[in-house]
């Protein structure tokens, strides 16, 4: 059940990086790297987070297809 992410596409619109977006939300840089690369699927708290640094919707940047 991959939840897909258009994390970096978003990081790269506003010109931030691993780093400062888990400042912004308040992970890791490797919690980001994991998100964008699909191995980790944030927590609806920390999704919320991270599509208010964009104000954007959740379902925006997240996506959800079933197999």
């Amino acid at each position: 059940m991959p939840l897909n992410n258009r994390l970096k596409e978003f990081r790269a619109r506003i010109n931030v990086n691993q780093h400062e977006m888990g400042q912004l939300v308040g992970v890791s840089r490797q919690t980001i790297s994991q998100i964008e690369r699909g191995d980790y699927s944030p927590s609806v708290t920390l999704a919320l987070k991270i599509a208010k640094v964009f104000d954007a919707k959740v379902e925006d940047i997240f996506s959800y297809e079933e197999e």
